[in-house]
């Protein structure tokens, strides 16, 4: 996914904290209209799943990622 520009980080950042606050596992990106996964949600999960998830918490690196 890729990164909103610059003026566009604080609707996105805004957007993704409301969601966490309400315990939600995403949230629909204001920018690109797409669902997108808290960080929250993401680190619960437990591993990264190499998609690339914009919230990331593993640092995008794969450790179990499916083939």
């Amino acid at each position: 996914m890729s990164y909103p520009r610059p003026m566009e980080r604080d609707e996105v950042a805004a957007a993704h904290a409301a969601a966490i606050a309400a315990g939600q596992t995403g949230y629909m990106d204001p920018v690109s209209g797409l669902f997108v996964l808290t960080a929250a949600y993401l680190k619960k999960r437990g591993t990264c799943c190499g998609n690339g998830c914009r919230h990331c918490p593993y640092g995008g690196e794969a450790s179990s990622a499916p083939s």
